[in-house]
């Protein structure tokens, strides 16, 4: 039996995230409207928020240089904390 999923172009996928971002509907709203799952969707718009390509309309300059910062350390400390994790293991292993 044939695999019945179906592949989308990059257009395309920008194009259902504008729905969401730009014009402001849901999720939901949106993946009914052009008929994809709804965690399809999610999904893109996730991927491209991060990914910085698109920007919210309700951010200033400000609120917006302050997120990438807070992201920038959220994304310092879970390393630090993963570290601490294999080292707090490994000290745990030691026979001494």
């Amino acid at each position: 039996m044939g695999s019945t999923r179906r592949a989308f172009t990059t257009e395309y996928k920008a194009s259902a995230v504008e729905l969401v971002i730009n014009d402001g509907r849901t999720i939901v709203d949106a993946a009914r409207g052009i008929g994809v799952h709804e965690m399809t969707l999610s999904r893109w718009v996730k991927k491209a928020k991060d990914a910085g390509e698109v920007h919210d309309p309700a951010l200033s300059d400000d609120e917006r240089a302050e997120l990438e910062l807070l992201r920038a350390e959220n994304k310092r400390l879970r390393m630090e904390v993963e570290f601490a994790k294999k080292v707090a293991t490994w000290f745990a292993k030691d026979p001494r």
